[in-house]
């Protein structure tokens, strides 16, 4: 599948990451869809409770085969269409592994209560080494670039995890930190018990805190005004830090409501951060 094949291919949703992506220049939209769509693969392959562990694992190494066979020159299997983003933008074969050893840990064993050392190294796997695949093809330079990557990516996964509580319970998960816990004085057992805590609005409340730091640290890197196509990223923290505020404004006691973005908002936000450019 050629790069413009796959800016059709991919689903587009209306949200902050297809809002941001079409105002990039083709090259760099058709690499950015490509690497959406591989996350949204190998996530699926994560969360798919119906197959064993032992056959998602395999599915994820497929996936790793697939990337050694496109770096070496090959066709690449199924990784196929990453080839053109690959060659254009230079993307780095160890963070497309870094998202798959993200993947394994999920698969692995359900991650329940994760002590904040474990947590942050999931955080830098499934999200801030996406983040290091786009700002290559945002045109960043390394240092800013990755930079950004680190705190924007642990900004946002902090994020979804925390509107995200209730639905990966189901699934058996739950990433709040055993630190925030243990120190909210939360028994550590049954994960609907652990939830439905009132006390568990205390461990979110500090889990929000953390991505707000992750927040400003983004936002200084990006009012510097570095080079790249700086408008993605921009609005992907601005909706994301709208979600957050919006979750902290209700708070996470049981039972709680899922927050959603505001497509109204998301499209004068948007609208916003084109005239600033």
């Amino acid at each position: 599948m050629s790069a413009e094949d796959l800016t059709e291919a991919v689903p587009t949703p209306k949200s902050s990451f297809t809002a941001g992506m079409k105002v990039l220049p083709k090259p760099e939209r058709a690499a950015m869809y490509g690497i959406y769509a591989f996350c949204r693969a190998v996530d699926d392959i994560a969360d798919d409770m119906a197959g064993s562990r032992e056959e998602r694992a395999q599915a994820l190494d497929q996936w790793r085969r697939d990337l050694d066979d496109l770096y070496a020159g090959g066709p690449g299997g199924k990784a196929a269409f990453l080839k053109p983003g690959v060659e254009r933008f230079g993307l780095a074969r160890d963070d497309f592994e870094a998202v798959l050893d993200g993947m394994q840990m999920d698969v692995d064993r359900d991650i329940r209560w994760p002590p904040r050392e474990e947590l942050d190294l999931y955080c830098d796997r499934v999200a801030s080494a996406v983040g290091r695949l786009s700002v290559r093809v945002f045109g960043m330079d390394a240092a800013p670039g990755r930079l950004l990557a680190h705190h924007l990516g642990r900004a946002l996964q902090l994020t979804n995890i925390l509107r995200d509580i209730d639905e990966d319970a189901a699934i058996g998960r739950l990433y709040l930190p055993a630190e925030e816990l243990e120190r909210a004085a939360i028994p550590i057992g049954a994960i609907d018990a652990v939830i439905t805590d009132p006390r568990i609005d205390r461990v979110a409340r500090q889990v929000a805190n953390e991505a707000e730091h992750h927040y400003a640290q983004a936002r200084v890197i990006l009012g510097q005004r570095p080079k790249g196509h700086l408008l993605a990223p921009r609005l992907m923290l601005a909706a994301y830090a709208t979600l957050l505020r919006r979750m902290t404004m209700k708070g996470w006691a049981h039972p709680r409501g899922r927050v959603r973005h505001n497509r109204l908002k998301l499209f004068f936000t948007l609208l916003g951060l084109k005239l600033d450019l």
